[in-house]
Formats: structure tokens, C-alpha cells, sequence
């Protein structure tokens, strides 16, 4: 697409805010996923979100298929949440001590999650891979882990090599200023790649203190796993004393109200959570067995701290979305939206005649514009970065916010409705015919 059209789709406003913004902040966002590197133009800026709309500067409607990257699963501005927040905050920001708000959602997330015995509150998705990595060492006395390809675990040193998200989107799996050393111990592998695995254990068996993977990938596309490739992962690692990670900050939550480990009914040893967790506010987690997580000081010598972590304010709303997903599930109307939105942008595309692959679990899609499954990072790097790209700015155009890369999966929440998923699929019928 041209420039001409591209900014035709951006406001005034929000163009003039990035250009401010570009003097400011490096790039001119906070998260280079913001950024529309992968798309061409600039990105909208957001004034405001309700339910499942979001609203940019220019005034202008948008069906937000984003959800902040995943955590607003009951749409944005949540009443319940609003009021808790308020109350939180209302009686302080901050303490730097423990609260009992603290153990309620504590008791929520062991509650929920099959593979959580004790768990540790933080403040973002790369706090807990990082932490969790360290007290896997620490558990195992162990150096080496073993990631796969086009998994994203956050900007963890050691876990920034061959790395989804952003990193995929703008082309730079590695990053300058990660040295050698840091990623020295990691172990990259292929996704589904149940052979490779083996022979990785083959070959390092008693050095390998851990396996993080994200049980259904979000950050390369939606890629789901295999059953053979999750069992082996559960088989190889009990076998070999290996503690196996399932990064959940996005899968959290969303799958089922156990995750990915509730719906695959595989339970690892330790997991981390982000995104819904917190809903919507800056909040992680990791957890895991009691006599793994006991090594985390003060109960044992691993070193973990954080002035914010436990904020009331972020407790509060984390703790509140929870309850409101247990005691009404949403999950078999969004499995049931996710099926209708799957299929009809699989129809769209293959009306059009477009090279397509849509792949789906729950209320996470990806329309890949490539003609073969997509099982691991090489088959979707295959895929045509051009024509998503065209496809993005068709449906912006359309008034459909979708994430602004091929490898990124969408989101969307219990206030979506069928009329708005047949919406969705309309203006992809549309925008996919004009290519």
C-alpha cells in the first residue's frame, strides 16, 4: 500500500501526537508491538475504551479485536473493576507491606490453576519468566534452558535469543546489547518438534534445570501444540528432574479459568501469569510446587524482591476479574465465538482466493496469509508479511482494530457479541475480496 492510503486511515490528531511522540520516547511508543512496524504508517492513538470498542483522538469507533494484547477479557472499563480500583486507591497506592488482599488473590490463582501450590505476585509477564528461570536454577543447581523458536517470554536476557512478539514482527529475534554470555545456557528448539526435544535430553540430560514454552503459542500467531509434542515434554522433563515452565501471561486465564493446563490437562512444574491476572493493571505471577517455590527467599536462598510487587491498586483489579470469571464462566460462549469467528474468516479468505491458514483456540485467532499449517516458527515466517499488512489497513478501514502484525494473535471479550462477530467477518469478506 502507498503512504498516501496509509495515512488516509490515521486521523490528524493522532498522526501529530506521534510526531510529538517520535521526540520524546525512542520510536515514539513504550512497546515496540505498538509501533505498526510490520504494517507501514503510524499507529492510533487511544483516548479512551468501553466494552468492546476503543475510541482514538480523532474521535473515531473502532471493534477492538486487542484487548490490550489480552488481558481485558471482560472489555475494557469493566464496572466491577472500575469500582475496585477506585476503592483501592482511594485508601492508598502504595504500602511496601503485606496486605490480606494479597493472599485472597493468592488463593485465587492456586485455586484455579492445577500446577500452583505457592505462588509469588510481581509486576509484569518478563518479572516472572525471569524469576522463574532463576528459581528453577536455583532448585536444580542446574545452568541450561531449553526455549522454543518464535516463543516470547518477555526482554529477559537470557530468553531474548530467536524470540516471538515484537522481536518477530520487526525482525530482530536477538537484540544488541544481550551478550553471549547471557544466552551461553540456552538451548533453542523447533516448536512440535517432539524428536528434537529427545535428542536435546540426549544430549545435556542432568545440565538442563529447565523447559519454558508457551502451551499455545501467541507470539509467532496462534500455533497450538500437539498432544505427542506436550507429552513428551511432561515425559522427558519428570525423567530427567527438569522443571517444565508453561508460560501462561497470555494463555492464562483465557483458555479456561485453569489455562492451557486445565484445557490440555497436562500440569507443569511451575507456571507464570500475566495479562488477565492482573486485569488489566500491572500485575504478574509465578508459582508452581510448594517445594519448589520455598526456595524463593525469605522461605529459601533465591532472590526475588520488588517495591511494587502486591500492589494494592493492581490486587484489587486482578483479584476482582477473577471472581467475576469464576462465578460467571464466560468460556463456552467464547469458545463458541471463536469457532464462528475462525471459520468465517477462513471462508472470507478462501472466497477471495487468498493463501490462508486460520488457527484457533478459545477467544485466540490468527488468520495466517500462508497456505500451509503453521506448526513452529519456520512455517510462519513463511507467511505473506504484504498481504497482512493490506488486510490490517482494509479492516481499520472498516472500523476493526486487529493487531498490527501477522504474528500476533487476536483477542477478543465476553462483550463481544455474534452481531459483532459476523460484523468482523463481513468486513473481511470485503477487504479480502479487494485483493
Amino acid at each position: 500500500m502507498t503512504s498516501k492510503t496509509i495515512d488516509h486511515s490515521i486521523g490528524p490528531k493522532s498522526l501529530a501526537a506521534f510526531d510529538r511522540a517520535r521526540a520524546l520516547i525512542p520510536g515514539g511508543v513504550n512497546s515496540p508491538a505498538r509501533a505498526f512496524g510490520a504494517v507501514g504508517g503510524s499507529p492510533l492513538f487511544i483516548d479512551r475504551a468501553q466494552g468492546p470498542y476503543i475510541f482514538d483522538i480523532d474521535g473515531r469507533q473502532f471493534l477492538d479485536f486487542i484487548g490490550s494484547w489480552g488481558p481485558m477479557i471482560l472489555g475494557h472499563a469493566c464496572p466491577e473493576v472500575v469500582e475496585a480500583v477506585v476503592r483501592a486507591v482511594g485508601r492508598g497506592s502504595s504500602y511496601g507491606a503485606p496486605t490480606e488482599a494479597e493472599s485472597e488473590l493468592a488463593e485465587q490463582i492456586i485455586d484455579a490453576v492445577p500446577s500452583i501450590e505457592r505462588v509469588r505476585l510481581v509486576n509484569s509477564g518478563t518479572e516472572a519468566t525471569m524469576s522463574a528461570i532463576r528459581v528453577a536454577r536455583g532448585a536444580t543447581g542446574r545452568d541450561k534452558v531449553i526455549k522454543f523458536s518464535g516463543n516470547y517470554h518477555g526482554h529477559v536476557d537470557s530468553l531474548l535469543v530467536a524470540a516471538g512478539s515484537a522481536a518477530a514482527t520487526l525482525g530482530v529475534p536477538d537484540s544488541p546489547g544481550v551478550t553471549a554470555g547471557a544466552g551461553g545456557d540456552t538451548i533453542v528448539l523447533p516448536y512440535n518438534d517432539p524428536q528434537a526435544l529427545a535428542d536435546a535430553f540426549a544430549k545435556h540430560d542432568q545440565k538442563i534445570a529447565a523447559v519454558i514454552l508457551e502451551p499455545v503459542v501467541g507470539n509467532m500467531g496462534l500455533v497450538i501444540p500437539t498432544s505427542e509434542f506436550l507429552n513428551s515434554l511432561r515425559s522427558l522433563t519428570e525423567q530427567a528432574g527438569t522443571i517444565l515452565i508453561f508460560d501462561e501471561v497470555m494463555t492464562g486465564f483465557r483458555l479456561a479459568y485453569g489455562g492451557a493446563q486445565e484445557r490440555f490437562g497436562v500440569t507443569p512444574d511451575m507456571t507464570t501469569l500475566g495479562k488477565i491476572v492482573g486485569g488489566g493493571m500491572p500485575l504478574a505471577a509465578y508459582g508452581g510446587r510448594a517445594e519448589i517455590m520455598d526456595q524463593v527467599l525469605p522461605a529459601g536462598k533465591v532472590f526475588q524482591a520488588g517495591t511494587l510487587s502486591g500492589n494494592p491498586v493492581a490486587v484489587a483489579a486482578g483479584s476482582t476479574t477473577l471472581k467475576i470469571l469464576k462465578q460467571d464462566s464466560p468460556y463456552e460462549s467464547l469458545d463458541r465465538l471463536g469457532d464462528r469467528l475462525a471459520e468465517g474468516l477462513a471462508a472470507a479468505a478462501a472466497d477471495a482466493g487468498v493463501p490462508h491458514q486460520v488457527q484457533h483456540v478459545g477467544s485466540m485467532v490468527t488468520l495466517f496469509f500462508n497456505p500451509d499449517p503453521v506448526m513452529n516458527w519456520a512455517d510462519a515466517d513463511r507467511s505473506d508479511r504484504a498481504a497482512f499488512g493490506k488486510y490490517f489497513w482494509g479492516m481499520i478501514g472498516e472500523g476493526i482494530y486487529m493487531p498490527c502484525s501477522q504474528f500476533e494473535s487476536l483477542f477478543f471479550s465476553r462483550t463481544h457479541t455474534e452481531a459483532m462477530i459476523d460484523q468482523t467477518i463481513d468486513a473481511a469478506k470485503k477487504v479480502l475480496a479487494s485483493f
